[in-house]
C-alpha cells in the first residue's frame, strides 16, 4: 500500500508526462457543464483599440487618473507658492510702502534766498524695522524747475526705525526763483529690511511757493515798436534780502535782430554782463542799455531776458546760483507811416563810403493804413564833423543850412497834401563828405555824417478829429581813412651805394634801391601790408633799411612782403613817416637790349580801418628802369645796352 507521498508524487509524474506529450488536449470546462476542447487561433491584426495593448482599455482608465493626480499636485503647489508670497511681501511679517508715512510741517510759502526750516516726519507702522534709513532731500539750486540739474541733495542717515516708530528730523534750506514760482522739493527715504540687501525708496513731493526773490527785477522797455528802430532798455536790480550778497552778476539775453549800442554802465564782459560786486541789503543798481532792432519783420516777437545771481568761480561770465529772471516780450509792428533811408541803393545800420566820393540818399516812404494821411512831411536832418554843407543838394526838396534838414512837405510835393491808402513814393538828395585834412583845422578824428530821417502827417478820424502820426530812423556813415601807398626805384640817391653801368649793359650787374613809403589820413589802419613780386632776370639782395622793418623775402613766390603791423592815423601827414627801403640786382640778357625791363612787379597794400571797420587796399603799377623819380638819373639811362 503506497503512502500519501508516493501517491502524491506518481500524479506530478503523471501530470508532467500529459503536459509534454504531443497528443494533449487541454480540457475546458463551461458552466453550461458541457466540457470540450477548444482550439484558439492568434490574429494577424488588432481589431479596435481594445486589442491594441495586452492590457486593453483597463491600461488607459488606470493612466488617466495619474494625470489627474499630477494636475491636482501642481495646482495645489502653485496656489501654495502664492500663499508664501503673499504671506512674505503684504502678510503680517513684512515691510510695506503703505505703512510708511512722511509729513513735512513747514511753510508753504517763502522768501527766495532766506533760510526755511522743515520739520519732517516718518512714522513706520509696518510690523518690523526699517534698517539702515537715510533720508535725501533734494531741491533746484538755483531758479530752473528741473530737478535733473543744478540740484542740492542733503542726505541725513537715521539709522534704525522700529515697528510703529516715528522719527522727527528738523532741516533748513535756501530756495531760489522768479516771485510766484512754485518750487518742487522731493524727499526720499531709503531703508533696508532684514534679511535682504535690497535698497527700497519711499519718496514724497513738498511744493513751496516763492513770494519774494532776494533780488527784485525790472525791465523798462517798450512792448510794441517798428522795424529798424532804436530800442531803449531799463533794467533795475534790487537787493530784498537781509543778507550781503557778494559778488552779483546781472547777464540780458538779447533776441535775434537786436544790435547793441552802448550801456550805462558799460558792461563788465562782452556786451551783456555787469558785476554789480557786493550788494548791501536794499541796495539797487539800474543799467540802461542802447541798441536798435535791425532785420526784424511785421508780427514777430522779440523777448528779452535778464538773469541775476552769483558769480561763477570758475567762469567769470557764468552765473553759478540763479537768483532770478524777467522777460520782456516786443511785438513788432509795421509803422502806420514808415520812411526807410537807403545810401548809395543799400539799406543798413551803418555805412562806409570812400572819403572821394559821392553818396546818394534815398528815402522810400509809404502810407500802410488804410485811411487817407494829410500834410505829409519828410525831414532829413544831417550832422557830422565830415560833412561837406556845400556839397548836399535835394531833389524837389529845400535845404536849410541853418538846421541842417533837408525839408519835403506839400509845398515841395503836391502830392504829400493828401497821401491815400497805400500810397508810396522816393524822395532823393547827394552830397560829398568833407576833406579830411585841412591846414587849419587839421586832421579829422573819426569822421563821419549822421542822417536822421523822420516822417509825419495827419490821420483823419471820424468827425473833424485828427490824429498826428510820426515814424523816424536813423544811419551812421563812416568816412574811409585816405590810405597812400608811394613806390619808387632809385639809383643815385637812396639809403644804398648801387654798382653796376647805367644805362644798364648785358652780362653786369647793375643794383637799384627800392623804397615803399606809406601815409594815413583819419583812422587808426590795423594789419597793414605792402607786398610785391619780383620778375625771374632781378635778385632781392637780402638787404632792407631801417633793419627794424619787418621784410621778408620768398624765393619760391618771389614775393617781397612789408609786414607794417598798425598804421597810426596822421602818418606822412602831421606825424612821422613810414618808410622802408630795400636793394635789388639786375643782370639783363641780350633779348632785353633797347628795353626798360620791369624791376619790380604791382605793388600792393593791404590793412583794415578800425573806425569804419573795412579792409582797405591801395595798389601801385609795375616799375622799370626808368627812375623817373631819381634826380640824378640821365636820358637813356633806362634802354639795355650791348
Amino acid at each position: 500500500m503506497q503512502s500519501d507521498s508516493e501517491e502524491k508524487l506518481n500524479r506530478v509524474e503523471e501530470l508532467k508526462t500529459k503536459l509534454f506529450s504531443k497528443n494533449f488536449q487541454m480540457k475546458i470546462e463551461h458552466r453550461d457543464n458541457f466540457t470540450h476542447l477548444e482550439k484558439k487561433d492568434v490574429p494577424d491584426s488588432w481589431n479596435d483599440e481594445s486589442q491594441s495593448h495586452p492590457f486593453g482599455g483597463k491600461f488607459f482608465t488606470q493612466t488617466s487618473v495619474f494625470k489627474r493626480f499630477f494636475i491636482f499636485s501642481i495646482s495645489f503647489f502653485l496656489l501654495a507658492v502664492a500663499y508664501a508670497s503673499y504671506t512674505f511681501f503684504i502678510g503680517g511679517n513684512t515691510v510695506s510702502n503703505d505703512n510708511i508715512e512722511i509729513s513735512v510741517l513747514g511753510n508753504a510759502f517763502t522768501a527766495g534766498g532766506e533760510d526755511l526750516p522743515l520739520t519732517i516726519g516718518i512714522i513706520n507702522k509696518n510690523s518690523l524695522p526699517l534698517d539702515l534709513v537715510d533720508l535725501v532731500i533734494e531741491y533746484p539750486k538755483s531758479s530752473s524747475l528741473d530737478l535733473s540739474q543744478e540740484t542740492e541733495r542733503l542726505r541725513e542717515s537715521l539709522g534704525t526705525i522700529p515697528a510703529g516708530g516715528f522719527r522727527n528730523e528738523n532741516v533748513k534750506i535756501v530756495l531760489f526763483g522768479e516771485q510766484g514760482s512754485i518750487r518742487p522739493i522731493k524727499i526720499s527715504l531709503e531703508y533696508r529690511v532684514e534679511g535682504s540687501n535690497a535698497i527700497f525708496v519711499k519718496e514724497k513731493t513738498h511744493q513751496v511757493s516763492i513770494n519774494s526773490t532776494p533780488i527784485d527785477l525790472s525791465f523798462d522797455a517798450p512792448t510794441t515798436m517798428s522795424p529798424n528802430q532804436d530800442i531803449t532798455l531799463n533794467v533795475k536790480a534790487t537787493l530784498n534780502s537781509t543778507k550781503t550778497a557778494n559778488n552779483i552778476l546781472v547777464k540780458v539775453d538779447y533776441p535775434v535782430g537786436f544790435q547793441f549800442n552802448s550801456s550805462n554802465p558799460k558792461p563788465s564782459l562782452g556786451n551783456n554782463i555787469w558785476n554789480l560786486g557786493d550788494l548791501a541789503s536794499g541796495a539797487e543798481r539800474n543799467i540802461t542799455i542802447q541798441g536798435r532792432m535791425v532785420d526784424v519783420f511785421d508780427g514777430e516777437e522779440k523777448t528779452f531776458r535778464v538773469w541775476s545771481g552769483l558769480q561763477s568761480e570758475t567762469d567769470k561770465s557764468a552765473i553759478q546760483v540763479v537768483f532770478n529772471s524777467l522777460g520782456h516780450t516786443v511785438l513788432i509792428n509795421k509803422p502806420f507811416i514808415e520812411a526807410k533811408l537807403y545810401v548809395n541803393g543799400d539799406y543798413q545800420r551803418e555805412y562806409s563810403v570812400d572819403s572821394k566820393g559821392k553818396m546818394t540818399g534815398e528815402i522810400r516812404w509809404a502810407n500802410n493804413l488804410d485811411t487817407k494821411i494829410n500834410d505829409l512831411e519828410i525831414r532829413a536832418h544831417i550832422t557830422g564833423n565830415a560833412l561837406n554843407k556845400s556839397s548836399i543838394l535835394p531833389q524837389l526838396g529845400f535845404y536849410n543850412s541853418l538846421t541842417d534838414e533837408i525839408v519835403w512837405d506839400k509845398n515841395s510835393r503836391d502830392v504829400f497834401a493828401e497821401v491815400n491808402p497805400g500810397d508810396s513814393g522816393v524822395v532823393t538828395f547827394s552830397l560829398s563828405p568833407a576833406s579830411l585834412f585841412s591846414g587849419s583845422s587839421g586832421m579829422l578824428i573819426d569822421p563821419s555824417i549822421n542822417i536822421e530821417v523822420s516822417i509825419s502827417g495827419k490821420q483823419e478820424l471820424s468827425g473833424y478829429s485828427t490824429k498826428d502820426l510820426e515814424n523816424s530812423e536813423s544811419k551812421l556813415i563812416r568816412i574811409i581813412s585816405d590810405v597812400g601807398l608811394v613806390t619808387k626805384v632809385l639809383y643815385y640817391s637812396g639809403g644804398f651805394t648801387n654798382t653796376g653801368p647805367i644805362p644798364p649793359k648785358v652780362g653786369q650787374e647793375t643794383t637799384y634801391t627800392v623804397v615803399w613809403s606809406v601815409s594815413n589820413t583819419s583812422n587808426n589802419v590795423s594789419k597793414g601790408v605792402v607786398s610785391a613780386t619780383l620778375p625771374s632776370w632781378v635778385l632781392f639782395l637780402g638787404n632792407a633799411k631801417p633793419s627794424t622793418e619787418d621784410v621778408t623775402y620768398n624765393s619760391f613766390t618771389r614775393e617781397i612782403t612789408w609786414d607794417i603791423g598798425s598804421i597810426s592815423k596822421g602818418t606822412g601827414i602831421t606825424g612821422g613817416t613810414k618808410e622802408v627801403s630795400f636793394q635789388i640786382g639786375l643782370s639783363p640778357s641780350l633779348s632785353q637790349v633797347g628795353t626798360a625791363p620791369v624791376l619790380i612787379n604791382e605793388a600792393v597794400l593791404t590793412g583794415q580801418d578800425d573806425f569804419a571797420k573795412v579792409n582797405v587796399r591801395v595798389s601801385k603799377p609795375a616799375l622799370s628802369t626808368s627812375l623817373n623819380n631819381d634826380p640824378g638819373f640821365p636820358n637813356f639811362g633806362e634802354r639795355v645796352v650791348e
